[in-house]
This record gives C-alpha cells, structure tokens and sequence, in this order.
C-alpha cells in the first residue's frame, strides 16, 4: 500500500503513542479512506508538463487532497500562500532562485495560491522554465485565483472545481443501501467532510463553517462594508430555492439597490457558495428567456443560513431541500466526470414548468424532481410538442441513484 506525501509524519505521531505498524495502518484506513472523485482525474493529468490547478471553497478538502498524492515526500516542495515569507520569496522570484530552493525536488504545491500577488504569472515562469517540475495550485475562490492565472497560463494548465463530498463518493465509501438510508440527514446537514465525518456535531459545526469562513473571501477581497446585507440577500436566497429569483424583489427584501444585488450574487457564485441556472427557450413564443433561479452548492450550508435544522418530517419546504440537493449533485457529477453540456430550467408565462433541462450534442433530456414518488407527472404539452425528440424522466426518492451515479 503506498502511502501519501505526508505519510512519514503520520506514522511517526502514531509511534510517539506507542502503536504498531499494523495499527498505524488501520487508522490510516480508517481515517483517509473517502476516496475523492477529483484524485483520479488529477492523477491522470500528471507529468503533461501543464500546471494543476484546484478551485473550490474553504473546507472541502483541497489541502487533503494535496497532501493525499502517493508521492515521497522527499520528492515535494509545499508552500503555503497565507505565510508572509512564502509570499515575500514569490515576489522577488526568478527562475534561478526557484531552482536552487527546489532542489531535487520534482513537484512544487502551492496553497491558498490566491493569496500570492501574479501568481499566474510565477507558475508560468515555472512551467516554461523548469519543465521537469509538476506545479500544483490550490485557491479558496475562483474570482481571485482564476483572474491571476487565466490570461497568463493560457495554455498551460489543468483547471479543476472541487466541491464538497459528494452522494457517488459516499456510495463508494459505504455502499448504496447505507447512503440512501441517510439521505433524510443530508438534506437537512449536506456534506461537507468536517459535517460527513463528525456525525452528532453537524449543528456546531455548521455554524462555523458558515460564519467563520463562508463570507471570509469576500469581505476581504472586496471590502464589502455592510455584512449584514449580504447575510440577508444570501437568506432571502435560501428562502427563494427552486423558484424564480428577481434582483428587484431581492434588493426591495435586503434594503440595496438592484446592481449591488447582482454584484453580490456574483461573488457569492465566484465563492462557491450558490450557483445560477437559466431559463431555456427555443421554439415558444411564451416561454421565458431571461429568468433564472439560484441553487446552494450544499444543502446543509442552505439550511445553517436560515438556522433551521429540523428534520424533514418537520419541515414544509421538503420541496426545495429535494431539488437542491438533486441540483447540487447533478452539478458535481458532471463536474467530476467531465460531461460539458448546457444546463437549464423551463418555464412559461401560463406557469408551465419544467425543473431541470440538459443539452449535450443536440440532444435534449429533461427531469422533473418528486419527493413523492407515488406523485404521478408528465412533460408539459406545450413543451412536448415544440421538443418532440426529448427525453423525459422523474426523479424521486426512490430512483435517484441513478440520476446520480454510474452503476
């Protein structure tokens, strides 16, 4: 079994408690052993001489992941982004120095890389440079890490989103039978790893994942100086998943005018916090073009928002817990598996509707999301008639393991 980069260190912290090697080897399992979708993927795009870079936000597992690699350690150099001296030496950087603080070391990971002033900029003078060198660079928020590296590492990248676990890493991890078994704890608590693995603590620290580190980029980044209005808008959001949002309304609700609404809600998507859907129209006439509705990246984040934590047989808004889990992993599962299609929600002005739509290579398939699955439904008329060769299909609580994961 090949251990991880830090593995040396582990086992020398379990040896300092007088463990033997077989149980130095079981905590390990035990320990490390949610396997993340995003490691493979990463993994086969080693040594293409591009750049690794890994977006997402705070606490979803990006440093574990790093630290994860089956690497020796002898063979990285780690750097972390938030120390002053690291962002000191990236700024009096030359392709020279870096070699010689290198080493013989192959692979250099740098971590909360957006904390690093042309940071794209460096990395490329690293990939043009030092070819023998696998960079690897990890950022809490895409606004900031993508900006400094886009237009400077054009061409000489692997851009990857990572997210918080997901439904098909759990069923891997434990088996379908037991994850389906616990879908009513995460739509309530969702899946961040601190929440998956803490079971019984989910309420606390939730909380502070949401108020410790949730705004923390933002507020820095933008000097945003009324944090309290964005703690509304993100709650009116909360309230408004699964149905249409308007920027007028939201700002009427939150006391802001309607271009700071927007402004918000794209920080809060560049942090990972929410993401937009969009209305699709073709063929109709009456079908709305330019609506949109807004998912949470995860449900238990939603729930910490707006302080509620009752379970789901003491909720009335099962409705839009459903579809925004359904949402959230459709979202990593296309993510993950690298499926690049359009996504989209249907809707006309005599209300017919349709949750979910995808369009890949010209085909459409749409889906309507059911709590219920005794709750009978069909495509609209007026939908069927103007996309006839769609395809169509329900996901309830009892099939949507497939809508979710690749058997």
């Amino acid at each position: 079994m090949k251990m991880p980069l830090f593995w040396n260190g582990f086992r020398k912290s379990c040896q300092l408690f007088g463990m033997d090697s077989e149980k130095v080897v079981l905590l390990y399992k035990i320990t490390f052993m949610i396997t993340r979708l995003l490691d493979q993927t990463i993994h086969k795009r080693i040594g293409q001489g591009k750049a690794i870079i890994i977006m997402g936000p705070r606490q979803v597992g990006k440093t574990t992941l790093l630290k994860n690699l089956k690497y020796d350690a002898d063979e990285v150099l780690w750097l972390n982004g938030d120390e002053t001296d690291v962002q000191q030496l990236f700024s009096e950087m030359s392709a020279s120095r870096l070699s010689a603080i290198l080493g013989k070391k192959k692979i250099l990971i740098i971590d909360e890389a957006q904390r690093i002033e042309n940071i794209g900029l460096r990395i490329k003078l690293v990939t043009d440079t030092l070819k023998d060198i696998q960079v690897f660079a990890s950022g809490s928020s895409s606004f900031e890490l993508a900006n400094k590296i886009k237009e400077p590492l054009t061409g000489r990248k692997w851009e990857f989103n990572m997210y918080p676990v997901s439904f098909a890493e759990m069923v891997n991890h434990h088996g379908l039978l037991e994850e389906k078994r616990l879908m009513p704890h995460r739509l309530v608590y969702g899946y961040y790893p601190e929440i998956v693995t803490n079971p019984g603590d989910e309420k606390d620290r939730l909380k502070l994942i949401s108020e410790s580190y949730l705004y923390k980029d933002i507020l820095s980044w933008e000097n945003i100086q009324k944090p309290d209005k964005l703690n509304k808008l993100l709650q009116a959001l909360a309230f408004q998943v699964g149905s249409l949002v308007s920027y007028h309304e939201l700002g009427q609700l939150c006391g802001i005018d309607s271009k700071t609404v927007e402004k918000y809600i794209s920080l809060l998507e560049k942090s990972f916090i929410i993401f937009k859907l969009n209305s699709f129209s073709r063929n109709l006439r009456n079908e709305l073009n330019s609506s949109k509705k807004i998912y949470f990246y995860d449900n238990g984040i939603r729930n910490a928002v707006i302080a509620n934590f009752n379970q789901i047989e003491n909720r009335t808004d099962i409705g839009p817990l459903w579809e925004n889990f359904l949402m959230s992993e459709r979202m990593k599962y296309n993510s993950y598996r690298q499926i690049w299609n359009n996504s989209y929600f249907w809707r006309t002005k005599e209300q017919q509707e349709i949750d979910y739509l995808e369009e890949e290579n010209g085909q459409i398939k749409v889906f309507e999301f059911k709590w219920n699955a005794n709750k009978k439904t069909k495509i609209p008329t007026a939908f069927a008639n103007a996309y006839p060769n769609a395809e169509f299909a329900v996901i309830n609580k009892d099939n949507f393991e497939t809508f979710l994961y690749d058997f």
